[in-house]
């Protein structure tokens, strides 16, 4: 498997081409105008799209902007169905892009590089299917994702979205097929697990890096969650 990880910007300029190898471009800040055979749109921070190997694509976009790029030669088989190209990054590779941008623009070194690259494939897996379509959803789902251990309520999301609660609630749950507490809580409790799994943090500590002030409070919600105690999860 080889694999090149490179920062780009694109112009304002529509342009049209292929390459030889596979290509999948993530934006860091503003967005890429896209046109395949099976897809035309815009692809922001928080998504991804993968151009296949000889698939013409036009595009173009903010001069502003800037995109971690990757080469390949070879694709995951979940991402090998060609009329499906864009997808969702989760939290946790929206952060190593991050350190990917940075160690790229600080220094040359190989070895990590090489390792960047092999866990970027394997990041890859994480990558969901499923695209959140409306802008302002998405915008409250990195929010959320970046402030678990904020007070974060049903009234302050959907300000964030520019919308009242009520029409809020209707838009999240009808893109994520569940409510905006309940992801906000599947979000917490999945971070805790980690944190409880691979950090000697405190329970009470680690309830509090997901919201909760109260450690008995985050405890039933963890047992009802998961059907165990935080305390047995080491």
């Amino acid at each position: 498997m080889d694999i090149s990880l490179s920062i780009r910007q694109y112009y304002q300029q529509r342009r049209s081409h292929f390459h030889a190898y596979h290509q999948i471009v993530l934006p860091l800040n503003g967005y890429i105008e896209i046109t395949t055979l099976h897809y035309s749109g815009t692809i922001s921070r928080g998504e991804c799209v993968v151009i296949h190997a000889g698939l013409v694509h036009s595009f173009k976009a903010q001069e502003d902007a800037r995109f971690i790029v990757a080469d390949l030669n070879q694709l995951p088989t979940k991402l090998t169905l060609e009329n499906h190209i864009k997808y969702q990054l989760s939290s946790t590779f929206m952060h190593f892009l991050t350190f990917i941008e940075s160690q790229l623009q600080s220094a040359v070194d190989k070895n990590i590089e090489h390792q960047s690259c092999t866990l970027f494939y394997a990041l890859l897996d994480t990558l969901s299917e499923h695209i959140v379509q409306d802008k302002r959803i998405q915008a409250v789902m990195i929010y959320m994702q970046e402030n678990l251990s904020n007070e974060l309520n049903l009234e302050m999301l959907a300000g964030i979205a520019c919308l009242s609660p009520t029409q809020f609630k209707k838009r999240f749950t009808a893109e994520l097929c569940e409510s905006p507490m309940a992801y906000l809580t599947r979000l917490r409790m999945e971070k805790a697990k980690a944190l409880l799994h691979h950090t000697d943090m405190p329970v009470n500590l680690v309830a509090y890096k997901v919201g909760y002030l109260d450690h008995s409070a985050f405890s039933r919600r963890f047992y009802r969650f998961f059907g165990i105690s935080p305390s047995k999860i080491r």
